[in-house]
Order: C-alpha cells, then structure tokens, then sequence
C-alpha cells in the first residue's frame, strides 16, 4: 500500500501545512502547483455537496473542493482569507479550499506513523500518517481519496 510505503521510506518529506475548521493537515508539496487567494466559485448543478463549483484558471476551468465538507468537518465561515490550493493528481487538477496556509515542513519519514483504525465503515479512509511537530499533531492527506472520482470525460 502507498502508505506503508511513505512510512518505511527513509529521508524527509516536504509537506505543505494548512488549517481546516481548527485542524492541521498537510499534503505532499509535490502535489501542490500553486497558492491562490479564494475566487467566488461558479456552482454546477448535480456535483457532490463537496464540490463548490468551479473558477476560471487562466483559461482552464478547475473544480473546487471544501475541503472541510470532504472531510465531514464543521464548516467555518467563509472569508476573504480562505486559500485555494491547487493540486494536481492522476491527469486531474482541482483547487481545495482551505482556511488558510500555515507551513511547509521537511519531516522525517520515520517520523510518520501510520493512523490508528477506528472502525470505520463507509468511506474511504482520508489520512495517510500522522507526525508531531513543535507538539502539533499534524494529518497528512491521502490526496487520491479526497480527489473526486471521474466516471467518463465528457466531449
């Protein structure tokens, strides 16, 4: 499994930091093409109650997911400080919305410790590891099971 693989690894990770509702998560900075500041997004009818729309990139038009809804977190106020993190994975580029940017972290990988199993029952499972800096426990994302599933391209 890629989990058990990043743990085993030796070396650092470099991991951009962010809050949600609250909480610190990361995501592999190699995912991550650029930090933009949030952009009103443009609804589509029918998408995922994550998915806030979508926003014109410099010509390409690139979906928007609530991170904090895609994790069944509490959402916070929207607010002009809210970052866009535009990340790309599997031939598929979205902006993830977060609270704000905090860090990027070069973190050990022997480090990283994989999270305890909880029972859960539906839904795949979003974190990868977990680490401690500076005493804050930190989730690193497991960016392929937030990113939204495409059935078929449309022409």
């Amino acid at each position: 499994m890629a989990e058990m693989e990043l743990i085993k690894e030796t070396g650092d990770v470099e991991l951009l930091s962010f809050r949600i509702s609250e909480q610190e998560y990361s995501l592999d900075i190699m995912s991550v093409r650029e930090i933009r500041s949030w952009t009103k997004a443009t609804p589509l009818p029918h998408s995922p109650s994550y998915v806030r729309g979508v926003i014109n990139l410099r010509g390409t038009v690139l979906p928007i997911i609530d991170l904090s809804a895609r994790l069944g977190l509490e959402k916070s106020e929207q607010s002009e400080r809210d970052v866009i993190i535009v990340v790309h994975m599997f031939d598929q580029t979205v902006g993830l919305l977060v609270d704000a940017v905090i860090d990027i972290l070069a973190v050990p990988h022997n480090e990283m410790q994989q999270p305890p199993e909880i029972g859960t029952d539906t839904g795949p499972a979003f974190v990868n590891a977990l680490t401690l800096v500076e005493g804050r426990m930190i989730r690193l994302l497991d960016l392929a099971s937030i990113m939204p599933r495409t059935e078929g391209k449309a022409a």
